[in-house]
């Protein structure tokens, strides 16, 4: 394994047996492994968490010839949907299995086109290949697909996450030893504390933080508590200056984490009046979150509109 190559993908478990995952969730899809004929899945949770890693891990256990289509970027093309999954889906497996095609982000699909479409390919299909959708809120798979999928639901209970950081904590332990890196131990399980569940986001972090080969306390200002009084202030007085320059300092963070960090602070700092108005454009921000180019624009953007259409108290 090369140190040129993203850790993200260089440990990615290959089977399921070594995916970080619940009991409840590794027995169902050890399940699934053993099963001749993989059903239609739609494995739904946060993001980081696996979706995609154990989608990946049965398809390869299995021997199956797959595919990894981003919902987000060419899935929401149809017509470079419809000629990649035909190409795909019409020729028999070499090794004389099913096919398997994994839809990932599939929640960004357009809903009036391109997931009906998709309903039409997994009939169309149905004696070739198999599909897997990932995605993160569920909520936006129109009902024809639901029911067309055996949904396997990745959010964690409270009482497993204790288990599943520990079990992660090792996991990346193992990771930094690999790569000859110093660390402690105590910064690394503040990186989890703060992304976790996200564990791609930390091991993604983990691999920037290494460059120097030491991994130290001198990160935890980095990986610290968003300072949201500090925005809230800045929001209150309608500073632009400030507003950006905190920001530019936090734009790093994980953009769902801010959002709804900033949400849950609305209902102390906002008249009851502007709520309503402020939870319109945090929803709409986030949501443009997940495909912009530019998270730092995006972000400014949502909280020049906060500071135009609300009153703070």
């Amino acid at each position: 394994m090369t140190d040129s190559l993203l850790w993200v993908e260089g440990h990615r478990p290959r089977t399921i047996n070594d995916c970080i995952l619940s009991n409840k969730i590794k027995n169902t899809l050890s399940d699934v492994v053993k099963e001749e004929k993989i059903p239609n899945l739609m494995f739904t949770g946060p993001s980081g968490v696996g979706k995609t890693t154990a989608a990946r891990a049965i398809c390869e256990q299995t021997n199956s010839d797959y595919i990894v289509i981003n919902g987000s970027d060419e899935g929401r093309m149809i017509d470079t949907l419809r000629t990649k999954l035909t190409q795909f889906c019409s020729t028999i497996s070499l090794g004389g299995g099913r096919k398997v095609v994994i839809i990932d982000e599939a929640d960004y699909m357009n809903p009036d086109s391109v997931q009906p479409a998709m309903r039409n390919f997994i009939e169309k299909f149905a004696e070739n290949c198999s599909f897997i959708f990932t995605c993160n809120y569920k909520n936006r798979i129109i009902d024809p697909i639901h029911s067309r999928c055996a949904v396997v639901d990745f959010t964690l209970d409270k009482k497993e996450k204790p288990e599943i950081a520990m079990q992660f904590l090792n996991r990346c332990d193992q990771i930094l030893t690999e790569h000859s890196i110093v660390y402690d131990k105590d910064v690394v399980a503040a990186l989890i504390n703060k992304h976790f569940p996200d564990f791609r986001r930390v091991i993604n972090e983990l691999q920037r933080y290494s460059t120097s080969g030491e991994i130290n306390s001198g990160i935890l200002a980095n990986i610290g508590e968003l300072n949201l009084n500090q925005l809230i202030s800045a929001l209150r007085e309608k500073n632009f200056q400030n507003m950006r320059q905190w920001v530019v300092t936090n734009v790093d963070n994980d953009p769902a984490t801010v959002y709804r960090k900033i949400y849950d602070k609305l209902y102390e700092v906002l008249e009851k009046s502007s709520i309503p108005q402020a939870v319109l454009i945090i929803a709409d921000y986030q949501y443009k979150s997940a495909f912009v180019a530019d998270q730092e624009v995006n972000l400014v953007a949502c909280l020049v509109e906060l500071m135009a259409e609300c009153e703070f108290v």
